[in-house]
């Protein structure tokens, strides 16, 4: 398995900073972040989802600059963070577009979230929109995938199947996401591997825990460093491992708990004791 980090995780970097920065900490690829950031916000303080400077414009020149900057590191591009809506053929075209000209074989496509419509409706909609864009990896070549992630009508392994199972795994898939699990739509690891099966594409690294509220209540989550959260690594590896997973694991530490040069060698190194642990396992 070869390990990547979305820029995501890198706001107070630049992309050419941050190229730089993984290609030296040691890692094979960055998974870029793909999106318009708001004129209103970057003014700010550099922040994940606010004034991201390591976020590239949907844009066929920030696409090449994306290719150059990565290529120039000696990195691979494992797949491309869009957020594109759930509905949106034109920007998943676009998305789509995006990869073909950065050298990335994955995009991310968004499949909706609760919004009062029944579970079945949401569903309906995802699953139309899928069939749009099934049709778009084919002939763009370039795979879309659907992340486990909470707040969404895929929280989970089995969730996430039930949409995608209708499509050609070739050219639709997952992202495995622990980190997004344990927020809201946890299962055993081994179960959902073994259950998406050709449709595991890709996973995310990335870590949660819950607090206590004041008084009591309904604890809340927040994200927290890799090693010291809810989700149980060995876990996630070994049943990784035992499907014969051996594609990308890409990095999103939004936990704060370090500056992120120090993040990503920090993150690296915890990642690296459970690979070496596997392969010790095969001698």
């Amino acid at each position: 398995m070869k390990v990547g980090v979305f820029t995501v995780g890198l706001p107070d970097l630049t992309p050419e900073e941050a190229a730089r920065e993984i290609k030296d900490a040691g890692y094979d690829g960055v998974e870029w972040r793909v999106t318009r950031v708001p004129d209103e916000v970057r003014y700010e303080e550099p922040s994940f989802w606010g004034n991201n400077l390591c976020t590239l414009a949907p844009t066929e020149e920030e696409a090449s600059r994306a290719r150059r900057v990565s290529e120039e590191a000696g990195l691979e591009v494992p797949g491309i963070g869009t957020y594109v809506a759930v509905g949106d053929i034109e920007a998943a075209e676009e998305a789509m577009r995006f990869a073909r000209t950065a050298g990335a074989p994955q995009v991310r496509v968004g499949v909706g979230a609760p919004d009062g419509s029944s579970y079945e409706e949401l569903f309906s909609v995802a699953k139309e929109f899928l069939r749009g864009v099934e049709d778009l990896a084919g002939s763009h070549g370039v795979k879309a995938l659907v992340e486990i992630h909470h707040k969404t009508i895929c929280p989970s392994a089995s969730l996430a199947h039930r949409l995608v199972s209708a499509f050609d795994p070739d050219l639709v898939g997952v992202i495995f996401d622990p980190g997004n699990m344990a927020q809201e739509g946890f299962e055993d690891y081994r179960i959902g591997a073994e259950l998406l099966g050709p449709y595991l594409a890709h996973v995310h690294i990335k870590n949660a825990a819950f607090e206590r509220p004041e008084g009591g209540g309904v604890w809340r989550p927040r994200w927290s460093p890799l090693e010291d959260g809810v989700v149980d690594f060995g876990g996630v590896f070994e049943a990784l491992e035992g499907v014969g997973y051996d594609g990308w694991l890409v990095i999103e530490d939004f936990s704060d708990a370090r500056p992120s040069r120090e993040a990503l060698r920090h993150n690296l190194g915890f990642v690296r004791t459970f690979l070496e642990r596997a392969g010790a396992g095969r001698i």
